[in-house]
């Protein structure tokens, strides 16, 4: 319990061997038994994109802002497959996808806030509170990288169990310099696009996607053919994502197609393509920008399933959509702060629902139920137990649990979802500031350190989070707390410390 104060710092040679299985050079051998054939894998993943910034609605009933986008080719995927309503991933960008590619919990990877320069910490520091000792350098497969995790990807999973693996898009697992920076080393086999940075400099291919010209370090790299062009940075993506599945398709292997949109991140750069129609519906120029880079996005994920179709392999094919946390409303939008999830309460950086609750489908021909919305609660570090199950390979994670067994119609319990984010985030706003979180059936506990105060919902029942239960519930307040509790524990989890010297107050 020593490290949940924050006195010291995991990196890659600092693991315990409980998962040696996992490090052992980050790589896995294949196996020399025969397997039953594997399916293609395309995982769809958007950036920043909102419970509710699509059309095809993820609530128990349709809102306003399902009404606002127009995202018919979700609208499709949901119908030949299944919904999930009760989907998260972690606060912020870099933790959720160190999570989705290893199948650990925050908490015990340490990559919580998000990375650039490595030893350089993003984090603020406020209210006489001192940031954690945090994996600052992200993910990497070399056991020296300093302040770094070391841990098996989900790539690299699937490559030894013989997939050709392809990322195109945003990675943002390691810092600028480090093994991680380059997907690469991750088990990829190939990037298209994929560096240490989280967002792009601009997505207009006529500047080069850069916003000024000293910003090469947040230019996405290897796109210099579009250059001067017309194009928008969604739309050449995927044009990659294509090609390049198209040349694994040709291999006598399945493939993994992770296409990691840096869409639908600032900044809000016009798509012209589908832009002048909101603006024309009275939006304001933010909002249709943001309305835009949605609708982009949406055609993207068509124009992928549109290619499935026409090489016919798309019965042979899982494709998962979700996106990386909830939606942006700090900062950048039109409108009032904070309410652009609404009636989920705030948006990302934060503890509430409006932070970490994000769209989730998932499709699979003759083996996934169509057009089904179900309930179970998920969260990204379970996708890769989830898929390596439904590709019969090793599902075995730190963390993740696999939901394979209610994908393909059995009964399952579900486990308890834990969330971790021990920072400021450098925007503020309602619950934006260091929380760790566990929900377990309707109910979720968000303890807040700087207050050490603790927050009881009923997601199912008040999904905008406004009435806290702690005093009305008592008896399930110390419960869930327990239960955080003994996680932080379990995977040794880092906290922030006070100025003045105390200690900070745990669950």
């Amino acid at each position: 319990m020593a490290d949940l104060l924050g006195t010291t710092t995991r990196n890659c040679g600092a693991l315990s061997i409980t998962f040696a299985v996992l490090l052992s050079g980050c790589q896995v051998q294949p196996s020399a038994e025969p397997r039953p054939k594997q399916p293609n894998i395309v995982l769809f993943f958007v950036d920043d994109l909102g419970w509710q910034d699509v059309s095809e609605p993820f609530h128990t009933e349709r809102t306003d802002w399902n009404e606002r986008y127009d995202t018919p080719s979700l609208e499709r995927l949901c119908r030949e497959g299944t919904k999930f309503q009760h989907a998260y991933a972690h606060p912020v960008c870099t933790p959720s996808r160190v999570s989705l590619m290893t199948g650990m919990a925050a908490a015990r990877h340490r990559v919580t806030h998000w990375t650039l320069n490595p030893g350089e910490p993003r984090d603020r520091q406020r209210h006489g509170m001192l940031r954690p000792d945090w994996n600052t350098s992200g993910l990497s497969n070399d056991p020296a990288t300093p302040k770094a995790i070391c841990a098996e990807t989900l790539a690299q999973r699937l490559q030894g169990a013989g997939y050709h693996t392809v990322l195109v898009g945003k990675a943002h697992f390691g810092a600028v310099g480090t093994p991680g920076a380059d997907p690469r080393n991750l088990g990829f086999d190939v990037n298209v696009a994929g560096h240490a940075a989280g967002a792009p400099s601009s997505y207009l291919a006529k500047n080069s996607f850069l916003r000024r010209p000293d910003d090469t370090l947040w230019q996405p790299p290897g796109l210099d053919f579009y250059h001067g062009s017309d194009r928008f940075l969604t739309d050449v993506l995927t044009e990659e994502a294509i090609n390049k599945a198209d040349a694994a398709r040709s291999r006598e292997q399945p493939f993994f197609l992770y296409l990691a949109h840096y869409a639908v991140h600032t900044p809000l750069d016009p798509d012209e393509r589908f832009v002048e129609g909101y603006r024309k519906a009275g939006l304001s120029e933010p909002e249709a920008r943001y309305a835009a880079m949605v609708r982009g996005m949406d055609h993207s994920l068509g124009r992928v399933l549109d290619w499935l179709d026409t090489r016919g392999i798309a019965d042979d094919t899982i494709v998962v959509f979700t996106s990386d946390n909830g939606g942006l409303s700090a900062s950048s939008r039109g409108g009032v702060k904070h309410q652009h999830n609404s009636p989920l309460k705030s948006g990302k950086g934060s503890g509430y629902e409006g932070g970490v609750r994000v769209p989730f489908a998932i499709r699979w021909p003759d083996h996934i139920a169509k057009d089904q919305s179900n309930a179970l609660p998920v969260q990204l570090e379970d996708l890769m137990p989830t898929l390596c199950d439904l590709a019969n390979v090793n599902p075995q994670c730190p963390d993740g649990r696999s939901f394979a067994r209610t994908l393909l119609g059995k009964s399952q319990i579900a486990h308890p979802l834990f969330f971790h984010h021990p920072h400021f985030w450098g925007l503020t706003g309602p619950g934006i500031e260091p929380f760790s979180a566990v929900r377990h059936g309707d109910l979720k506990l968000i303890w807040f350190y700087q207050s050490a105060r603790a927050e009881l919902y009923d997601v199912v029942h008040d999904v905008g989070e406004t009435k806290n239960l702690t005093r009305e519930r008592p008896d399930d307040a110390r419960r869930l707390r327990a239960m955080l509790r003994a996680h932080l524990t379990e995977c040794d989890a880092q906290v922030p410390t006070r100025k003045d010297g105390f200690p900070v107050a745990l669950p």
